[in-house]
């Protein structure tokens, strides 16, 4: 299965770059990330739960870093094991792109499945897939992003507030 896509941050290449490299924010973007741990130099760890079609698991994987290019680009590999639900391998190339104060970031993804996972059908992966990649994409654009200042919206101190990522940088 192959994914590409882009979406635009409200932020400049450093913070989203920095961002990409935050353990805290990847997994907090990860639909369904439980524990994350790990450096950007030596690699994360999740445990991630996920229910595909009437199959639901615990992967319990690895991503490695690689290709760094500082506030520019970079490669993400890993692979996750769900136990009897099967095993999911894959990678995804980021690529930063300025845009005056916004950052458009670009990402093809590549993914495989085994296991019971790819018993359910491609149609039902490649949907899922792709929901997951808009999923981590829309919460990491939410995250880093600073708010519009066009959109005015009434403050919630419950929620989770867009831009938190960039005013904790000191950006």
């Amino acid at each position: 299965m192959n994914l590409s896509d882009s979406k635009t941050i409200n932020a400049d290449p450093a913070t989203v770059y920095a961002a990409l490299l935050d353990r805290d924010v990847l997994a907090s973007c990860v639909p369904g990330c439980k524990e994350m741990t790990g450096s950007p130099e030596e690699g994360f760890e999740a445990t991630v739960v996920q229910k595909v079609g009437p199959v639901k698991a615990t992967f319990k994987g690895a991503v490695e870093l690689s290709e760094m290019v500082e506030n520019e680009s970079l490669t993400l590999s890993g692979a996750g094991k769900g136990g009897a639900a099967g095993f999911a391998k894959g990678g995804a190339n980021v690529r930063l792109e300025a845009d005056g104060d916004q950052t458009i970031l670009h990402y093809d993804v590549e993914a495989k499945v085994g296991g019971k996972l790819a018993q359910l059908g491609s149609r039902i992966v490649d949907g899922f897939a792709k929901k997951m990649a808009d999923q981590f994409f829309t919460a990491f654009q939410d995250a880093v992003g600073a708010p519009d200042t066009d959109e005015e919206t009434p403050e919630d101190d419950d929620a989770p507030k867009k831009g938190w990522f960039r005013k904790l940088r000191g950006a």
